[in-house]
């Protein structure tokens, strides 16, 4: 019995494992293969120029996620996505 229940905890936690690795934060994005996505720097350059001050931008959930200040001085949790850069969702901190 001890047997089962420790190959259950094993698959449970093999299976949280892998839905947490699709995306960790608060938004997804429907963004097709990488070959068509626009580049980090495009989108830095793109945020950049409409005032904001960039910390980081990395892949998650199949959109780019920036940490920045935006225009008014907010420290934010922004996604956009890759194909369009599309704004999908803030969070200020």
């Amino acid at each position: 019995m001890r047997i089962i229940a420790l190959a259950a905890s094993f698959a449970i936690a093999a299976l949280v494992a892998v839905q947490s690795a699709d995306a960790t934060g608060l938004a997804t994005c429907k963004s097709g293969p990488k070959s068509g996505w626009k580049t980090m720097d495009a989108l830095k350059a793109n945020l950049t120029a409409k005032g904001w001050n960039i910390r980081r931008i990395k892949e998650d959930g199949g959109c780019y996620e920036v940490y920045a200040v935006n225009e008014k001085g907010q420290r934010v949790e922004s996604y956009f996505h890759p194909v369009t850069f599309e704004h999908i969702l803030t969070s200020t901190r």
